[in-house]
């Protein structure tokens, strides 16, 4: 896990429903070291508190500009230049606006205003908020002011609506910050990395599919740490809601085989990790036209077994270095896996229960076990972006000339 130790950042809140996460955020930068200091705008008081964020960051919460005691040092300046770096979450329509027009009217926007650290924002607010021509000026404005920005992310938003203005979940914003803040070793330069992620879809007719609930976070979270390390990254995924990591080479798949030829298509590789939940089954021969009642009585569908792909590219005569797959069980979980990773021939299974009161999928939090030849390694619960880290390290210095991967 990359440490911030020594790092500053001045985290400014803004006033939207999403500041219920950055209590998660505060907890991410604290267990890497870093120090936090924390802006609340009135706005943001009604969502959270100044108490709970002193709390957990251990330092005061500044609220207001007009403060005798912190305006006697001019404290809207001391705060931001004493910080490495500023954070802006959420960032509301209100907030960009000020940033992008120079106001400064109270202490998150006076703060902004004064610094000459590097900002990074992470927006939030309605879709039709987000697309508004006022504020997608802004966002031109802000980026050419050099302003880092992370998310929005696609969802479904507090008041019912579904499109992007969902603010970047907590690991994200911290792989920002981590990116902005550490000059981080690049054990993976010059290495090739292929990531399947999300769920395939196996079309009944034009208008019906077989699939399942995987959300894609976790393999999105792997790309990520794969950039991150320096690595060529390719994303494979399937139909999901998550905005492209930056810098990594996204390939929309639907079906099994279309992954498994996407897969193909991109060996060699020196690693390869194998998140995707595949269906396992598709429907033989799909109907040209959408399936019809026939009095009341349902179709009768044929299945036939889809081509696996783990296995597939494991026996491969342009085998990766590193095959990781992974298994999602609902029971059994490390013995399943264990089996899995002698009938796939791959190097890795990393497994996890993902019944549905453990709420992995969809979740942002994962437990995970290592099964290897060598034994079984059990994780704690932590964040899929924690785990995808810590995994892509672990890989980097599995395919290092020293390290011998154990069959």
């Amino acid at each position: 896990m990359t440490s911030l130790a020594g790092k500053s950042v001045l985290l400014i809140v803004g006033g939207g429903i999403a500041a219920y996460k950055v209590h998660e955020l505060v907890r991410l930068l604290k267990t890497r070291g870093a120090g936090v200091r924390i802006i609340l705008t009135k706005a943001a008081e009604q969502f959270v508190t100044p108490l709970s964020l002193a709390s957990l960051s251990g330092e005061r919460v500044y609220t207001s500009l007009f403060s005798l005691t912190d305006e006697v040092e001019m404290g809207h300046i001391q705060l931001s230049r004493a910080a490495d770096l500023l954070v802006v979450a959420p960032a509301t329509a209100d907030l960009m606006a000020k940033m992008a027009n120079g106001l400064a009217d109270d202490l998150a926007s006076t703060a902004l205003l004064a610094t000459d650290k590097p900002v990074l924002i992470a927006p939030a607010m309605n879709v039709r908020m987000w697309r508004h021509p006022a504020t997608q000026r802004n966002v031109d404005i802000l980026r050419r002011d050099g302003i880092n920005i992370v998310g929005p992310n696609d969802g479904e938003m507090a008041c019912g609506e579904f499109g992007p203005g969902r603010m970047a979940e907590p690991g994200e914003i911290v792989s920002s910050i981590i990116a902005m803040l550490t000059p981080r070793a690049q054990p993976l330069v010059g290495k090739k990395v292929v990531i399947t992620a999300g769920p395939t879809r196996e079309p009944i007719d034009p208008v019906r599919y077989i699939s399942n609930h995987s959300s894609g976070k976790q393999g999105y979270a792997l790309a990520r740490a794969a950039m991150e390390l320096g690595a060529e990254t390719i994303l494979i995924s399937g139909p999901v809601s998550l905005p492209i990591p930056p810098g990594v080479q996204m390939m929309p798949v639907e079906t099994a085989r279309e992954m498994l030829e996407t897969c193909e298509s991109e060996m060699p590789a020196d690693i390869a990790i194998f998140t995707a939940a595949v269906a396992d089954w598709r429907v033989a021969v799909d109907s040209p036209e959408k399936l019809k009642k026939a009095g009341g009585a349902p179709p009768s569908l044929t299945l036939t077994e889809n081509p696996d792909i783990l296995a597939t590219i494991s026996r491969s005569a342009n085998r990766p270095q590193i095959v990781v797959g992974f298994a999602a069980e609902t029971e059994h979980v490390t013995e399943h896996a264990a089996q899995k990773l002698k009938s796939k021939g791959c190097d890795l299974i990393i497994a996890n229960d993902v019944s549905k009161e453990t709420g992995v999928f969809g979740g942002d939090r994962n437990t995970v076990h290592l099964v290897s030849a060598t034994g079984v390694e059990d994780w704690p619960s932590m964040s899929k972006d924690e785990v995808a880290g810590k995994l892509m390290e672990r890989l980097a210095h599995m395919l290092a000339p020293q390290h011998k991967v154990p069959k």
